[in-house]
């Protein structure tokens, strides 16, 4: 049992939680992915560690995820921590418990680190004020969702070697991805090129100011392009209708290899899952041994996510030693 990765990065994130992408500096998001690329060799060797024994993890979601809370729970596991995954639907805040009440049940159980999905922008940020331990947003509305972020540097990094200069298309419902917004921030700040690729309906209302640039036709925005992140659908946050029909989405902004031919011949396929295969990607493309790498997204989340708790903890861990 092991109780630290091998060799780990020098740690330059400062922060109490991590909330968000937005605002973070350059040399702290490059620790956290020097972090998370130390963590790779012991998920896969299935290391575990002692690192976190005694500490707390509580999974607070109250959107359904199967992708990210697994990813957390097995990292907080793999780190040695005790690790609670709360129901919401059964629990309290459905017999109308607000926020508020929540966070201070919540602080009774001295967690130290609480992980939070919410159907809410700012909902996250809302709890981290109130609560003692560290908070990681898995997710606040059409916010942000920093973790998948750095989950898909990790993989960028990995296959291209470096972000930066790298030509990154985000594509499909850009309006009310929280992963496009979170993305956009990191590759901008880590000094990659970002266009995303939408119908007039699905970008959001002056979108260039992100340092962006914007396309309604997939292969002009494809053209020459290094990654190709496609977005799904998110009917559950539209209201009216954005596209006619998810056939004709399909036709006009699915990725499938006639569109394809528009990037770099060796173009990087991501998705950030689930995927509606045959709305916004073909099945061939999404499989894609070789260009596709939305498998490895997968395996990288567990390796971030023991890194940001490692990262939150850190504090705790100084304190207990002193």
């Amino acid at each position: 049992m092991s109780p630290t990765p091998s060799s780990p990065a020098p740690l330059l994130y400062r922060h109490r939680h991590l909330l968000g992408i937005e605002g973070l500096t350059r040399p702290e998001i490059g620790s956290l992915l020097d972090l998370s690329e130390s963590y790779i060799e012991p998920i896969r060797s299935k290391t575990k560690s002692a690192l976190l024994v005694g500490r707390t993890v509580i999974n607070l979601f109250f959107e359904n995820s199967t992708r990210t809370r697994t990813s957390f729970e097995l990292a907080a596991k793999r780190l040695g921590a005790d690790v609670i995954n709360m129901q919401v639907q059964a629990s309290s805040i459905k017999k109308g418990e607000t926020l508020l009440d929540t966070a201070m049940t919540l602080n009774a159980m001295h967690p130290d680190v609480l992980v939070v999905r919410h159907p809410d922008s700012g909902a996250v940020n809302l709890l981290s004020q109130k609560v003692d331990g560290a908070v990681i947003n898995a997710g606040d509305g059409s916010h942000e969702h920093p973790t998948q972020a750095l989950l898909d540097a990790v993989t960028i990094r990995r296959r291209r070697g470096r972000l930066e200069g790298q030509l990154v298309a985000i594509c499909g419902d850009v309006l009310h991805s929280r992963v496009a917004r979170s993305n956009i921030h990191l590759l901008t700040t880590m000094g990659a090129r970002v266009r995303v690729i939408a119908p007039p309906t699905l970008l959001p209302a002056a979108i260039e100011r992100l340092g962006v640039e914007a396309f309604t036709d997939m292969r002009k925005g494809l053209k020459d392009c290094d990654i190709v992140m496609m977005l799904r659908l998110q009917s559950e946050r539209m209201h009216g209708s954005h596209v006619p029909s998810t056939r004709e989405y399909f036709h006009f902004f699915g990725l499938d290899y006639g569109k394809l031919d528009a990037a770099k011949p060796d173009a990087l396929i991501m998705h950030p899952g689930p995927m509606n295969r045959g709305v916004e990607i073909d099945s061939e493309v999404a499989d894609d041994i070789d260009r596709s790498a939305i498998r490895e997204q997968v395996e990288m989340g567990v390796a971030v996510r023991m890194a940001c708790l490692d990262v939150l903890t850190r504090p705790l861990r100084s304190n207990a030693e002193a």
